[in-house]
Protein backbone atom coordinates (compact mmCIF):
# COMPACT_ATOMS: atom_id res chain seq x y z
CA UNK A 1 0.00 0.00 0.00
CA UNK A 2 1.67 3.94 -0.73
CA UNK A 3 1.83 5.81 1.95
CA UNK A 4 0.10 9.15 1.71
CA UNK A 5 1.63 12.17 3.97
CA UNK A 6 -1.13 14.81 4.75
CA UNK A 7 0.42 18.01 6.05
CA UNK A 8 -1.34 20.20 8.69
CA UNK A 9 -1.92 23.40 7.53
CA UNK A 10 0.59 25.79 9.73
CA UNK A 11 -1.78 27.45 12.41
CA UNK A 12 -2.33 31.36 12.75
CA UNK A 13 0.88 32.64 14.15
CA UNK A 14 -1.41 34.50 16.89
CA UNK A 15 -2.24 31.47 18.46
CA UNK A 16 1.57 29.76 18.45
CA UNK A 17 2.93 32.69 20.10
CA UNK A 18 -0.02 32.99 22.49
CA UNK A 19 0.52 29.42 23.61
CA UNK A 20 4.34 29.67 23.41
CA UNK A 21 3.80 32.16 26.09
CA UNK A 22 1.59 31.04 28.34
CA UNK A 23 3.13 27.46 28.91
CA UNK A 24 6.78 28.78 28.01
CA UNK A 25 7.81 26.47 25.82
CA UNK A 26 9.82 27.30 21.63
CA UNK A 27 7.64 27.68 19.01
CA UNK A 28 7.93 24.91 17.02
CA UNK A 29 6.73 23.13 19.67
CA UNK A 30 3.85 25.14 20.22
CA UNK A 31 2.79 24.77 16.61
CA UNK A 32 2.69 21.21 16.48
CA UNK A 33 0.46 21.19 19.82
CA UNK A 34 -2.06 23.62 18.36
CA UNK A 35 -1.52 21.74 15.47
CA UNK A 36 -3.56 18.92 17.52
CA UNK A 37 -5.94 20.86 19.01
CA UNK A 38 -4.07 22.32 22.27
CA UNK A 39 -4.93 26.03 21.93
CA UNK A 40 -4.10 27.33 25.71
CA UNK A 41 -2.85 26.41 29.06
CA UNK A 42 -5.92 24.36 30.05
CA UNK A 43 -5.65 22.22 27.16
CA UNK A 44 -1.89 21.63 27.39
CA UNK A 45 -2.26 20.67 31.13
CA UNK A 46 -5.01 18.08 29.76
CA UNK A 47 -2.49 17.04 27.37
CA UNK A 48 0.64 16.69 29.22
CA UNK A 49 -0.59 15.87 32.86
CA UNK A 50 -4.05 13.79 32.71
CA UNK A 51 -6.16 13.06 35.13
CA UNK A 52 -8.23 10.49 35.79
CA UNK A 53 -10.65 12.37 36.35
CA UNK A 54 -11.08 13.52 32.82
CA UNK A 55 -12.48 9.93 32.03
CA UNK A 56 -16.16 9.33 30.76
CA UNK A 57 -18.57 8.52 32.26
CA UNK A 58 -19.23 5.00 31.63
CA UNK A 59 -22.62 5.31 32.03
CA UNK A 60 -22.59 7.09 28.59
CA UNK A 61 -22.02 3.99 26.94
CA UNK A 62 -25.18 2.38 25.26
CA UNK A 63 -27.01 -0.69 27.51
CA UNK A 64 -24.15 0.34 30.37
CA UNK A 65 -27.10 0.54 32.81
CA UNK A 66 -28.18 -2.95 31.64
CA UNK A 67 -24.69 -4.62 31.86
CA UNK A 68 -24.60 -3.62 35.39
CA UNK A 69 -27.61 -4.54 36.31
CA UNK A 70 -27.67 -8.04 34.90
CA UNK A 71 -23.70 -8.77 36.55
CA UNK A 72 -25.16 -7.45 40.08
CA UNK A 73 -27.80 -10.02 39.56
CA UNK A 74 -25.50 -12.62 38.57
CA UNK A 75 -23.12 -12.23 41.21
CA UNK A 76 -26.30 -11.76 44.04
CA UNK A 77 -27.40 -15.20 42.87
CA UNK A 78 -24.12 -16.85 42.60
CA UNK A 79 -24.80 -17.39 38.60
CA UNK A 80 -21.40 -19.25 37.32
CA UNK A 81 -20.08 -16.15 34.82
CA UNK A 82 -17.60 -16.82 31.93
CA UNK A 83 -15.47 -14.41 31.46
CA UNK A 84 -14.68 -15.02 27.47
CA UNK A 85 -12.27 -13.52 24.95
CA UNK A 86 -9.92 -13.37 21.85
CA UNK A 87 -6.81 -14.75 22.02
CA UNK A 88 -4.67 -11.64 20.98
CA UNK A 89 -3.23 -9.67 23.26
CA UNK A 90 -6.55 -7.00 23.51
CA UNK A 91 -8.70 -10.40 24.03
CA UNK A 92 -6.73 -12.05 26.78
CA UNK A 93 -5.22 -9.00 28.63
CA UNK A 94 -9.48 -8.20 28.75
CA UNK A 95 -10.60 -11.51 30.07
CA UNK A 96 -7.30 -10.94 32.82
CA UNK A 97 -8.70 -7.49 33.87
CA UNK A 98 -12.44 -8.67 34.56
CA UNK A 99 -11.65 -12.08 35.55
CA UNK A 100 -9.21 -10.45 37.89
CA UNK A 101 -11.54 -7.71 39.24
CA UNK A 102 -14.63 -10.22 39.54
CA UNK A 103 -13.04 -13.62 41.54
CA UNK A 104 -11.78 -11.05 44.34
CA UNK A 105 -15.70 -11.11 45.30
CA UNK A 106 -17.21 -13.86 43.31
CA UNK A 107 -15.29 -17.20 43.08
CA UNK A 108 -17.91 -18.53 40.43
CA UNK A 109 -16.24 -17.00 37.65
CA UNK A 110 -13.83 -18.75 35.26
CA UNK A 111 -11.97 -17.82 31.81
CA UNK A 112 -12.21 -19.32 28.19
CA UNK A 113 -10.19 -18.56 25.23
CA UNK A 114 -11.11 -20.05 21.76
CA UNK A 115 -8.58 -22.50 20.33
CA UNK A 116 -7.11 -20.62 17.49
CA UNK A 117 -6.92 -23.63 15.10
CA UNK A 118 -10.21 -25.38 15.84
CA UNK A 119 -12.45 -22.60 16.99
CA UNK A 120 -11.65 -19.34 14.62
CA UNK A 121 -11.84 -15.70 16.02
CA UNK A 122 -14.86 -14.80 17.87
CA UNK A 123 -17.41 -16.75 19.95
CA UNK A 124 -17.53 -20.10 19.29
CA UNK A 125 -20.35 -22.97 19.03
CA UNK A 126 -17.90 -25.00 21.34
CA UNK A 127 -17.50 -22.11 23.52
CA UNK A 128 -20.94 -21.89 24.15
CA UNK A 129 -21.12 -26.24 24.55
CA UNK A 130 -18.52 -25.96 27.00
CA UNK A 131 -20.62 -23.02 29.18
CA UNK A 132 -23.75 -24.75 29.14
CA UNK A 133 -22.36 -28.46 30.02
CA UNK A 134 -20.58 -26.88 33.66
CA UNK A 135 -23.18 -24.58 34.24
CA UNK A 136 -22.93 -21.02 32.77
CA UNK A 137 -25.25 -18.51 33.02
CA UNK A 138 -23.85 -15.98 32.39
CA UNK A 139 -21.23 -14.92 29.31
CA UNK A 140 -19.18 -11.70 28.66
CA UNK A 141 -17.65 -11.23 25.75
CA UNK A 142 -14.53 -9.49 25.44
CA UNK A 143 -12.76 -8.08 22.30
CA UNK A 144 -15.35 -10.08 20.05
CA UNK A 145 -19.07 -10.74 20.12
CA UNK A 146 -20.28 -7.34 18.12
CA UNK A 147 -21.21 -9.60 14.96
CA UNK A 148 -22.09 -13.55 16.49
CA UNK A 149 -25.74 -12.67 16.26
CA UNK A 150 -26.23 -16.47 15.73
CA UNK A 151 -24.41 -17.24 18.44
CA UNK A 152 -25.89 -15.23 21.04
CA UNK A 153 -29.24 -16.52 19.70
CA UNK A 154 -27.81 -20.46 20.24
CA UNK A 155 -27.09 -19.38 23.98
CA UNK A 156 -29.98 -17.44 24.45
CA UNK A 157 -31.91 -21.09 23.96
CA UNK A 158 -29.89 -22.89 26.39
CA UNK A 159 -30.39 -20.55 29.12
CA UNK A 160 -27.52 -18.24 28.82
CA UNK A 161 -27.56 -14.95 28.78
CA UNK A 162 -24.66 -12.53 27.12
CA UNK A 163 -23.08 -9.26 27.74
CA UNK A 164 -20.63 -7.83 24.82
CA UNK A 165 -17.97 -5.34 25.08
CA UNK A 166 -16.34 -5.33 21.84
CA UNK A 167 -14.80 -2.34 19.75
CA UNK A 168 -15.30 -3.72 15.90
CA UNK A 169 -17.60 -2.44 13.44
CA UNK A 170 -20.42 -3.51 14.02
CA UNK A 171 -23.26 -5.25 11.19
CA UNK A 172 -26.43 -3.48 10.80
CA UNK A 173 -27.65 -6.08 13.01
CA UNK A 174 -26.87 -6.25 16.76
CA UNK A 175 -26.56 -9.43 18.65
CA UNK A 176 -29.88 -9.77 21.16
CA UNK A 177 -28.19 -10.00 24.11
CA UNK A 178 -28.69 -8.19 27.40
CA UNK A 179 -26.18 -6.01 26.84
CA UNK A 180 -23.87 -4.61 24.02
CA UNK A 181 -20.82 -1.99 25.03
CA UNK A 182 -19.62 -1.19 21.57
CA UNK A 183 -18.97 2.99 21.19
CA UNK A 184 -19.23 2.01 17.42
CA UNK A 185 -22.91 1.21 17.45
CA UNK A 186 -24.53 3.83 15.30
CA UNK A 187 -26.84 4.31 18.66
CA UNK A 188 -24.13 4.76 21.02
CA UNK A 189 -23.45 8.58 22.20
CA UNK A 190 -20.28 7.80 24.04
CA UNK A 191 -17.78 10.72 23.43
CA UNK A 192 -14.97 8.43 22.69
CA UNK A 193 -15.34 6.01 20.03
CA UNK A 194 -11.71 4.16 20.09
CA UNK A 195 -10.96 2.48 23.11
CA UNK A 196 -9.80 -1.20 23.01
CA UNK A 197 -11.39 -4.06 24.22
CA UNK A 198 -9.59 -4.29 27.46
CA UNK A 199 -10.62 -0.59 28.15
CA UNK A 200 -14.25 -1.04 27.45
CA UNK A 201 -13.85 -4.36 29.91
CA UNK A 202 -12.32 -1.28 32.12
CA UNK A 203 -15.27 0.81 31.79
CA UNK A 204 -17.49 -2.57 32.38
CA UNK A 205 -16.15 -2.68 35.69
CA UNK A 206 -15.43 0.85 36.69
CA UNK A 207 -19.60 1.24 35.82
CA UNK A 208 -20.25 -1.68 38.27
CA UNK A 209 -17.64 -0.10 41.33
CA UNK A 210 -19.25 3.02 40.71
CA UNK A 211 -22.64 1.77 41.86
CA UNK A 212 -21.84 -1.17 43.96
CA UNK A 213 -18.18 -1.13 45.46
CA UNK A 214 -15.24 1.39 45.51
CA UNK A 215 -14.07 2.64 42.43
CA UNK A 216 -10.58 3.03 43.46
CA UNK A 217 -10.27 -0.91 43.11
CA UNK A 218 -10.23 -0.73 39.02
CA UNK A 219 -7.37 1.34 38.84
CA UNK A 220 -5.22 -1.33 40.15
CA UNK A 221 -5.48 -2.95 36.24
CA UNK A 222 -4.41 -0.22 34.57
CA UNK A 223 -1.47 -1.46 33.12
CA UNK A 224 -3.46 -4.23 31.59
CA UNK A 225 -5.43 -1.55 29.71
CA UNK A 226 -2.27 0.37 28.59
CA UNK A 227 -0.38 -2.99 26.87
CA UNK A 228 -4.16 -3.60 25.50
CA UNK A 229 -4.05 -0.41 23.82
CA UNK A 230 -0.70 -0.36 22.45
CA UNK A 231 -0.67 -3.70 21.22
CA UNK A 232 -4.03 -3.00 19.25
CA UNK A 233 -2.51 0.17 17.53
CA UNK A 234 -5.59 1.80 18.59
CA UNK A 235 -5.06 5.90 18.81
CA UNK A 236 -3.29 7.34 21.91
CA UNK A 237 -5.64 10.13 21.64
CA UNK A 238 -8.65 11.21 24.03
CA UNK A 239 -9.50 8.36 26.86
CA UNK A 240 -6.96 6.15 25.49
CA UNK A 241 -3.93 8.83 26.42
CA UNK A 242 -5.26 8.84 29.83
CA UNK A 243 -5.41 5.51 29.98
CA UNK A 244 -2.23 4.68 28.80
CA UNK A 245 -0.32 7.70 30.76
CA UNK A 246 -1.71 6.24 33.83
CA UNK A 247 -1.42 2.17 32.60
CA UNK A 248 2.83 3.26 32.18
CA UNK A 249 3.03 4.61 35.38
CA UNK A 250 1.55 1.51 37.01
CA UNK A 251 3.25 -1.02 34.76
CA UNK A 252 6.87 1.00 35.15
CA UNK A 253 6.02 1.22 39.10
CA UNK A 254 3.89 -1.56 40.57
CA UNK A 255 2.95 -4.28 37.57
CA UNK A 256 0.65 -6.43 38.47
CA UNK A 257 2.62 -10.55 39.07
CA UNK A 258 2.42 -11.63 35.20
CA UNK A 259 3.37 -8.35 33.88
CA UNK A 260 6.42 -7.74 35.92
CA UNK A 261 7.75 -11.47 35.67
CA UNK A 262 7.35 -10.67 31.60
CA UNK A 263 9.24 -7.72 32.13
CA UNK A 264 11.99 -9.81 33.52
CA UNK A 265 12.19 -12.79 31.14
CA UNK A 266 12.32 -10.19 28.41
CA UNK A 267 15.25 -8.83 30.03
CA UNK A 268 13.66 -5.48 29.49
CA UNK A 269 15.19 -3.29 32.80
CA UNK A 270 14.47 0.18 31.37
CA UNK A 271 10.98 2.16 32.16
CA UNK A 272 8.77 0.99 28.82
CA UNK A 273 7.05 3.29 26.52
CA UNK A 274 4.35 2.52 24.17
CA UNK A 275 6.75 0.96 22.07
CA UNK A 276 8.43 -0.91 24.58
CA UNK A 277 5.06 -2.55 25.07
CA UNK A 278 4.64 -3.06 21.08
CA UNK A 279 7.93 -4.68 20.35
CA UNK A 280 8.90 -6.24 24.14
CA UNK A 281 5.28 -7.54 25.92
CA UNK A 282 2.67 -7.65 22.86
CA UNK A 283 4.59 -10.46 20.66
CA UNK A 284 5.14 -12.70 24.31
CA UNK A 285 1.51 -12.59 24.99
CA UNK A 286 0.39 -12.91 21.79
CA UNK A 287 3.08 -16.27 21.00
CA UNK A 288 0.94 -18.16 23.25
CA UNK A 289 -2.13 -18.07 21.00
CA UNK A 290 0.04 -18.83 17.82
CA UNK A 291 2.37 -21.40 18.65
CA UNK A 292 0.46 -23.14 21.81
CA UNK A 293 -2.67 -21.94 23.48
CA UNK A 294 -3.55 -18.42 24.29
CA UNK A 295 -5.41 -19.61 27.82
CA UNK A 296 -1.28 -19.78 28.56
CA UNK A 297 -1.38 -16.08 28.37
CA UNK A 298 -4.11 -15.80 30.65
CA UNK A 299 -2.77 -17.68 33.08
CA UNK A 300 0.16 -15.49 33.30
CA UNK A 301 -1.34 -12.18 33.11
CA UNK A 302 -3.84 -13.59 36.17
CA UNK A 303 -0.97 -14.96 38.39
CA UNK A 304 -1.04 -14.02 41.78
CA UNK A 305 2.60 -14.81 42.84
CA UNK A 306 5.76 -13.98 41.46
CA UNK A 307 7.09 -17.45 41.52
CA UNK A 308 4.16 -18.57 39.69
CA UNK A 309 4.42 -15.71 37.13
CA UNK A 310 7.86 -16.39 36.61
CA UNK A 311 7.06 -19.80 35.72
CA UNK A 312 4.36 -19.02 33.44
CA UNK A 313 6.21 -16.07 31.43
CA UNK A 314 9.71 -18.24 31.14
CA UNK A 315 6.99 -20.47 28.75
CA UNK A 316 5.22 -17.63 27.15
CA UNK A 317 8.85 -16.76 25.91
CA UNK A 318 10.19 -19.68 24.63
CA UNK A 319 6.92 -19.68 22.93
CA UNK A 320 8.15 -16.63 21.24
CA UNK A 321 11.40 -18.04 20.52
CA UNK A 322 9.45 -20.99 18.62
CA UNK A 323 7.83 -18.13 16.99
CA UNK A 324 10.23 -16.10 15.88
CA UNK A 325 11.81 -19.30 14.40
CA UNK A 326 9.03 -20.29 12.55
CA UNK A 327 8.50 -16.65 11.06
CA UNK A 328 12.15 -16.83 9.89
CA UNK A 329 11.66 -20.14 8.43
CA UNK A 330 8.55 -19.50 6.78
CA UNK A 331 10.04 -16.58 5.44
CA UNK A 332 12.82 -17.78 4.19
CA UNK A 333 11.41 -20.37 2.44
CA UNK A 334 8.75 -18.05 0.62
CA UNK A 335 11.34 -15.67 -0.81
CA UNK A 336 13.00 -19.00 -1.86
CA UNK A 337 10.01 -19.98 -3.54
CA UNK A 338 9.61 -16.86 -5.72
CA UNK A 339 13.24 -16.27 -6.61
CA UNK A 340 13.44 -19.63 -8.09
CA UNK A 341 10.10 -19.23 -10.12
CA UNK A 342 10.01 -17.14 -12.65
CA UNK A 343 6.22 -16.30 -13.32
CA UNK A 344 5.99 -15.34 -9.28
CA UNK A 345 8.95 -13.06 -9.84
CA UNK A 346 7.55 -11.36 -12.22
CA UNK A 347 3.81 -11.57 -10.84
CA UNK A 348 2.24 -8.47 -9.30
CA UNK A 349 1.04 -10.18 -6.71
CA UNK A 350 1.97 -13.16 -5.26
CA UNK A 351 0.25 -16.22 -3.52
CA UNK A 352 2.14 -19.24 -1.81
CA UNK A 353 0.70 -22.25 0.20
CA UNK A 354 2.47 -24.94 2.05
CA UNK A 355 0.41 -27.57 4.26
CA UNK A 356 3.61 -27.44 6.69
CA UNK A 357 3.99 -23.77 7.38
CA UNK A 358 2.84 -23.13 10.75
CA UNK A 359 -0.86 -21.35 10.57
CA UNK A 360 0.09 -18.86 13.47
CA UNK A 361 2.56 -17.10 11.71
CA UNK A 362 2.22 -16.81 7.78
CA UNK A 363 -0.04 -13.72 8.76
CA UNK A 364 3.15 -11.89 10.22
CA UNK A 365 5.34 -13.45 6.99
CA UNK A 366 2.51 -12.20 4.74
CA UNK A 367 2.58 -8.76 5.88
CA UNK A 368 6.44 -8.61 5.56
CA UNK A 369 6.98 -10.13 2.53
Amino acid sequence: MEKRWIYKQTPPREAVEKLSQEININPYLSTILVQRGTNDFESAKAYFRPTLSELHDPFLMKDMQQAVDRLKRAIDSQEKILVYGDYDVDGTTAVALVYSYLRAFHPNCAVYIPDRHKEGYGVSRAGIEWADENGYSLIIALDCGIKAADMVVLAEHKGIDFIICDHHLPDEEIPNAVAVLDPKRKDCNYPYKELSGCALGFKLIQAYARQHRDEQEVYQFLDLVAVSTASDIVPITGENRILTYYGLKKLNENPLPGLKALREVSQNRSDLDVSGIVFTLGPRINAAGRVAHASAAVELLIAETESEALALAGALNLNNDTRRQFDLDITEEALSMIHNNEVLRSAKSTVLFKNTWHKGVIGIVAARC
